[in-house]
């Protein structure tokens, strides 16, 4: 083993608001907050997520070479359309060719990054 996955970095424009999407999203709860960086942690403590202030921040476009991805989050949940509802109550926004009943469905967060809520089925 070379390592372990410490924590997810995503860059952003506005830490402090993005994190609260990423806090009801996966669960964490915000463990520090400097303005420029925000640390979002698991029940155990760990730091899982830190959001990161970017000045030149240009939001990925997604399936557009020129914006490329660069990441994403998959998301286990149990029933799609229920964590569908409450996602995009987040501000995420369901995007096109993603209108699947079961296995995934593609979102992006309120500043662009795509995400996945996938099911069992498939994962």
């Amino acid at each position: 083993m070379i390592g372990r996955l410490y924590t997810v970095v995503i860059d952003c424009p506005d830490p402090g608001r993005l994190a609260g999407f990423y806090e009801k999203l996966l669960s964490l709860s915000r463990q520090e907050d400097s303005g420029d960086y925000v640390v979002l942690r698991n029940a155990e403590g760990a730091p899982v997520v830190v959001l990161q202030r970017v000045a030149d921040f240009r939001a990925p476009r997604w399936a557009d070479p020129a914006c490329p991805p660069q990441m994403h989050l998959d998301v286990m949940v149990e029933d799609l359309d229920v964590a569908e509802e409450q996602v995009l109550t987040l501000g995420a926004t369901l995007l096109d060719g993603s209108d699947k009943p079961i296995g995934y469905r593609v979102y992006q967060d309120p500043v662009g990054h795509p995400f996945c809520l996938i099911t069992p089925e498939g994962a």
